[in-house]
């Protein structure tokens, strides 16, 4: 018992290094964590999440190459019209814009460059500005989990058919977009009157006294619309959303009960003696067609891959490659080794509540600031304790608790950003600008999440 102890205390102490470094070092000093165990405590290696990896690199690339060809503004221009033309209404549609940004391209990152005018549109409408960006910083990391091309969603459907679940990513954003879709709405009610009005909040009214502070917060406006989108960079996000476009086809036609999927033998044999012939798996299938695109990319929408190398994009898909990486290994590596204790201590605890599996994801996702490594390294476990399938997707939102300690990169960018100050990380560290919105979106998406699986599955 005093050796499971120490190993898993080797687990934690190497991903809370890594949260305090950050960036590529989650994944690096989870390589020592592991490097302990396999070598120090002769713990058996689990199995690096190479299929995963694989997706989010082809997915990272695609999405990488549109930013490059100018694809990324022109979308964050679409958004910036809908919110400039809607400003009373901003608390609600900032979050849906950052939202459905992040459910076209897989990752959250894109919400630097909308932020900004966010805040400069409800801090010049008198709307607080904390009010629209905390649900809004909320919004971009939910919808991970309601992209067909992010990593989370991925690693959950090929975990999921492993484990004997079969669903495909169009059935899987099925469930969570209108579940995360319900949390962000009452979030962003729960934000609509939160904090106190700019022009009764003392705090505010102090700064807004000093000349410097006043041109700092209302001297230069944040916006895009006034720079000139080229047809390449149009042409770059219709071959990006025609390439999403091409998998969810592939997918409702599973779903229809037509596959159009081509079928290879693999080289088995059935009881009768017939060669076994299976369809490509829907994994392959999104690289193979995010890599055609990025390549249609290049050719047609004069897209730099040196750009998209440089991009923010790509730079944080890689770096969520290696946290990935590194993160489900070392896990992978320690309950496979102790798959036996773990189902019978906790065995009989999701047999009888079987949505207590949430919080062990939420809290495993404080700790390692991915989503799509808390799916990698928890989901598995999960399936060998008993859960079904349907379950779990419903309570796939959970898998978002890194805004409940602000140190992701996104929550503080919006911090910055936020030049009135009202965005705010706290005094004692957990009474910040997203711990309300992040709490009842995610607890309220679970909820309806559950609720829908069950009811269609």
């Amino acid at each position: 018992m005093l050796t499971i102890i120490l190993e898993l205390l080797v687990v934690l102490l190497a991903l809370y290094v890594g949260s305090r470094y950050g960036s590529l070092a989650l994944g690096a000093i989870s390589g020592i964590g592991l490097a302990i165990l396999v070598f120090g405590f002769q713990m058996k290696p689990g199995n690096p999440p190479t299929d995963v990896i694989y997706i989010i690199i082809a997915a990272v690339t695609c999405a990488g190459i549109m930013q490059a060809a100018g694809g990324m503004d022109w979308l964050i221009q679409i958004a910036e019209k809908l919110l400039r033309k809607h400003p009373d209404h901003i608390t609600f549609y900032a979050p849906l814009c950052t939202f459905f940004l992040t459910v076209l391209v897989g990752t959250g990152h894109v919400v630097y460059t909308l932020m900004p005018i966010i805040c400069d549109i409800s801090l010049k409408q008198g709307i607080r500005p904390e009010r629209p960006c905390g649900v809004a910083s909320v919004a971009s990391q939910v919808g991970i989990t309601c992209s067909p091309i992010a990593a989370a969603v991925a690693s959950f459907v090929v975990i999921s058919n492993a484990n004997g679940f079969d669903v495909n990513n169009l059935q899987v954003i099925a469930i969570t977009i209108p579940a995360c879709l319900c949390g962000l709405v009452t979030a962003s009610i729960f934000s609509y009157h939160r904090g106190l009005d700019l022009d009764k909040d003392p705090q505010f009214q102090a700064r807004l006294a000093d000349p410097a502070t006043k041109q700092y917060m209302f001297g230069s406006t944040a916006s895009l619309l006034d720079k000139e989108v080229s047809k390449e960079a149009k042409w770059s996000v219709y071959i990006f959303l025609g390439a999403i476009g091409v998998i969810v086809l592939f997918s409702l036609c599973q779903i229809l009960g037509f596959d159009i999927r081509p079928s290879f033998a693999t080289g088995k044999m059935d009881a009768a003696g017939n060669p076994i012939v299976k369809p490509l798996a829907m994994n392959l299938i999104i690289q193979i067609v995010m890599i055609a695109a990025a390549a249609f990319m290049i050719i047609f929408a004069k897209a730099s891959p040196k750009k998209a190398v440089a991009g923010s994009v790509w730079q944080s898909g890689m770096v969520a490659v290696v946290a990935i990486y590194g993160i489900a290994w070392l896990a992978d590596t320690y309950f496979s080794n102790y798959l036996t204790e773990m189902k019978a201590g906790l065995g009989d605890i999701v047999t009888d509540y079987p949505w207590s599996i949430a919080f062990v994801f939420f809290a495993v996702s404080v700790l390692i600031n991915s989503q799509g490594a808390v799916v990698v390294a928890m989901l598995p476990l999960a399936y060998s304790l008993g859960l079904e399938g349907p379950v779990l997707l419903g309570l796939l939102p959970s898998v978002y608790g890194y805004f409940f300690i602000p140190n992701y990169p996104s929550d503080i960018a919006t911090v910055n950003f936020d030049r009135s100050g009202t965005t705010v990380i706290g005094k004692y560290l957990l009474n910040h600008s997203f711990m309300m919105p992040g709490l009842v979106c995610v607890t309220v998406s679970c909820i309806v999440g559950f609720l829908l699986s069950m009811l269609f599955y």
